[in-house]
This record gives structure tokens, sequence and C-alpha cells, in this order.
């Protein structure tokens, strides 16, 4: 203090008064300087410190790095998709038969009569699973897929159904399965979220965007929504009179500022932080990644973009195969919005409304599996398709089929999953899963494994209990999986 007020003050004849005054002044400044080595320091071992979306490593051997959830909204039809049934056929327009026992509906009425399907099934592949005419180019890749044909859920609503899809419950608040795989793992991609979702353009569904929400776990777990359209994220170039310099010392002043004046466990500003540090990211480094125009012309043809019916989705597979190759861990691409004519929800009329749906999907679908397969991505990224349930054997208002959760059909690919098999089996009319039948939270159990997770030791603690994934009733599906390390 003295060498600085005899620097600033050469006069030795001042004051008493004026020689305090500077005292105290010049106290004050070493104060502020204090203060601001403290907030320095603070912001110097947050940068050092592994922040929570650090990549890390599974505990157990992993087969899956990313996972891509085709998530087919309103409920795709199992038997007229990936579970054929004859005897229906054959019994289309006669009353259930008693021995089937009775199934509940939101809309089926007591005396309902069975609709067959329209489609034809025959068997692909050197498995020879077979397959609708429907999906004729995912049929041509059914040696990598893994069919379960007996799932089965716990509700017969959307809004339910799907939560518990996402998030082995029946109602809002609890982490969904990709927000489970970022805690668990963490990001391998600096600049891009961690868990994306794209939604269809066609608009909202019943269980809203609290499906796919973070929960009660950590906000920097929640997911990232993107936009529709060629341009899914706003803003990502930086205004022409900032220079990268500037828009960096601004998002630095902005974490030290807010981490001084934040306490340690506040989740939800540290969520805010590591969003302005992502954003500044993706402005430098994430815009060529939403640019699919930078693909060949032959690999947009594959997906099938700028073609009426397939470029929307096409677009969004494309995207998703790009997310992952820079190493995004967790992206929903979804199929259905809106109302229910726009989704995979054929109440009216199963034949008009599948054949829309599956002629946007499929070939972006068959698309995504065959590219990350010569990119060298389909062993470690899991595909998952299905939606929150399957459709009625009975018919609805003549040539439409209910919601029905007692058994339906979903499948998996790549991640190290076996592919050429059907898994389980529903009754001779669809009705129900009676061969090996797999809840939800089967399949996030299977999931967590093949990502390196045993799903009773990814926890997290939640009014008194450690609460997980698969509540405490999910198995893994050998058949998928077999043992890590062969086959």
């Amino acid at each position: 203090m003295s060498s600085s007020f005899r620097k600033t003050h050469p006069s030795s004849h001042a004051g008493f008064d004026q020689a305090r005054r500077l005292f105290l002044r010049d106290a004050f400044c070493g104060m502020g300087s204090l203060a601001l080595a403290t907030m320095a320091s603070k912001s110097i071992a947050a940068a050092e410190r592994p922040g929570p979306l650090a990549p890390r490593k599974p505990p157990s051997e992993a087969r899956a790095r990313s996972v891509i959830f085709l998530f087919m909204a309103g409920g795709p039809s199992h038997v007229d998709t990936f579970d054929p049934k004859p005897l229906l056929n054959k019994l289309n327009g006669q009353p259930r038969p008693a021995e089937f026992g009775e199934a509940k509906y939101q809309f089926v009425r007591k005396d309902a009569r069975l609709l067959g399907s329209k489609r034809t099934f025959r068997p692909h592949g050197e498995s020879g699973v077979e397959v609708s005419d429907l999906f004729p180019q995912v049929a041509g890749c059914i040696d990598d897929i893994s069919v379960i044909r007996s799932c089965y859920g716990d509700k017969v609503v959307h809004s339910a159904a799907q939560y518990e899809l996402f998030s082995g419950r029946t109602a809002p608040g609890f982490p969904s399965c990709g927000s489970w795989a970022v805690y668990g793992l963490g990001n391998e991609a600096d600049s891009l979220p961690s868990y994306v979702v794209m939604p269809d353009p066609d608009g909202a569904l019943e269980g809203g965007q609290p499906m796919y929400s973070n929960g009660f776990l950590p906000a920097v777990y929640q997911p990232t929504m993107l936009r529709n359209g060629p341009r899914p994220v706003r803003n990502l170039d930086l205004p022409p009179h900032v220079s990268p310099s500037e828009r960096a010392a601004t998002v630095r002043l902005i974490r030290q500022l807010n981490e001084a004046a934040s306490p340690p466990d506040d989740s939800e500003l540290a969520a805010r932080l590591t969003a302005y540090d992502l954003a500044f990211k993706m402005q430098m480094e994430a815009p060529e990644v939403f640019d699919v125009r930078r693909e060949t012309s032959d690999t947009l043809a594959m997906y099938g973009i700028g073609q009426p019916a397939t470029d929307d989705y096409g677009r969004r597979c494309l995207l998703a195969r790009r997310l992952v190759e820079r190493g995004v861990r967790f992206v929903v691409v979804v199929s259905g919005g809106g109302a229910a004519t726009k989704q995979w929800d054929a109440h009216a009329d199963v034949e008009e409304n599948h054949r829309r749906m599956a002629g946007e999907t499929d070939q972006p679908i068959a698309a995504l599996l065959r590219d990350l397969k010569r990119r060298g991505l389909f062993d470690s990224t899991l595909v998952l398709w299905g939606g929150e349930f399957g459709r009625s054997p009975e018919a609805e208002s003549g040539v439409g089929r209910d919601h029905h959760n007692a058994g339906f059909s979903m499948w998996l690919a790549g991640g190290g999953v076996r592919g050429g098999q059907a898994i389980g089996a529903t009754d001779a009319i669809g009705l129900r899963a009676i061969e090996q039948p797999h809840h939800f939270r089967d399949i996030h159990a299977t999931m967590l494994h093949l990502l390196g997770f045993d799903q009773n030791e990814l926890t997290f603690p939640h009014l008194g209990r450690d609460e997980r994934l698969t509540l405490v009733e999910g198995q893994v599906i050998q058949e998928i999986t077999g043992p890590l390390g062969h086959g």
C-alpha cells in the first residue's frame, strides 16, 4: 500500500485527513482486486475440473456409444408391418373368438369384428424373417435387424404410453432414456448437444415435451429440440459486426459473473452456463454439421432428399447420422405429429394411413442403416424403431384400428444387436404377447446393457431413494445382445 501511495501521491506534505481518505480508497480498491482474483480462480477451477457432460467410460464393456431412436408416434400396427397373422385374415369380419380373451380399448365397440390385413408378408434375407410390403427397403436390411414381436405396455392412451416408452413411467416428471444415457456417458461432441430431438413438422404430440425431458436429473441432461426445415438451429452464424474473439470474451464474462454469484449446487444455472458455452461452440464449429448439402448427390438421393414424400424424414435421418458421427450421444427422430391422421394413429383407415406413413419413412430408415454401415458407425450406433403401442386386431370405424398395448412390435439394429431374428410372439390374431413378452423396461434394460451399464447401478438419488430408468423390473433381452464380447 505504501509504495502505491508514494507513487500516486509524491507530496509528503499532505495532511492527516487526506492521508486517511487515500488509505481507505486504496484499501477499498485492494479488496476489489481480491474479489476479482476470487472470481478468476473460481472460473479457472471450473474450467479445469471435468464437467457433467465430460465423456465417461461405462463400467462394463460397451458395444454402442450412441443411440438413434426412430420414434413412430401414434402407434404403428404390428399386424400390418412386422407380425404376420394368417388366422386374422381368415377370420376377417367375424367376432373375436372367446378363447383369445378380452382387451382394453378406447374406441373399439364390444360388437366389433376382426379386421384382416391387406398387406403382403414374405421372408427376406438369409434369415427369412417376414416383413410387410409396407417396408420393402427396410426388409432388405432385415439380416441386421432384431424384431421383438412380443412387446407390451401398461397404458392404452397416447400421453401415458409415450411417457412409459421414454421413461418407464406412465406419468410425466421422470427422466427419459436419452437423459439417462447422457447422465451415464456424458457427451463425446464438445461443440454439439449431447441429446437431440427432431420433432415432426406436423405438430406436437399428446405427451408433449415432458416425454423427452430430464425429469429430476440435473438440467444439463435435458434434450435440445431442433427446428424443422433446412435450418434446424437458429442464429448459428455470428452477426457480421461481431468477431469470434469478441463473442468468446462475452461468453467468458457471462460465465465469470454468474459463477461468482451462484451457489455451487444450482443445477439450473449450471445448465444455463453450459448452454451459453455450447451456443458459442456451435457458432464456431456446428454450421457445417447441419448443412446436409455438403453430402454427395448419391447420399442425398439414397435418403430420398428432394422427393416430396421422403424429403423431410430423409433429411432428419441423415442429420441423425451426421450428429452421431461427431459424438452426439442420443438422437430421437420423430415420425408423426399433430392430428391423428398425421401420426401412425390409424383410427379411420389403417390402409391409407400406414401406406402414407411408411412411404415417408421406409427409404430414409433403410438409407440410415446402410449409411451407418458404410461409414463404420453401425457397430457403435444402436438404432431403435417403434411407437408407444400397436393397433387392435378388431376394426374401428370399419377399416381403422384402435390403440393396442397388450402386444405389438419394435425392432433394434446395430450397436451389438444380433440381427436376422424375430423374438417372441403374439397370439394367432395379434391380440396379446404370449411368448417371451417384453415390457418397455426390458427395451430400456437392453439399451443400457449395450451402452455398458447394469440397469441396477445407473442410479440417481431422488426424494430419499436411488431412482433408475427401469424401476425394479427390467430384464436384458439376451437373444438380442448375447454375451458381451461375442457375436
